[in-house]
């Protein structure tokens, strides 16, 4: 699992959610859900992959008209994910 890459998504997420004014609380909770779920991913003692790209989906789904920056850091989430074999 490329550990490293998922927490360099993640930073560009929270990046990216930082310059955006607009993101509604949906938004946001999904966001918080997605970060809370790769840590638990990335702890050995702990896996469950089905609900993190359940999460990315459904944020991508919320974000994708509105806020294509964000839409595009949580595609390449999925595909380094996909690309893991997850």
């Amino acid at each position: 699992m490329p550990e490293r890459k998922l927490l360099e998504l993640l930073e560009q997420l929270h990046e990216e959610l930082a310059r955006t004014q607009s993101v509604d609380e949906e938004g946001r909770e999904l966001l918080a859900h997605i970060s809370a779920d790769i840590r638990k991913f990335l702890d050995p003692a702990q896996e469950n992959p089905e609900s993190l790209l359940e999460r990315v989906q459904a944020a991508i789904d919320h974000f994708e008209v509105k806020h294509p920056a964000i839409t595009a850091a949580l595609s390449q989430m999925l595909t380094t994910l996909s690309n893991a074999g997850i």
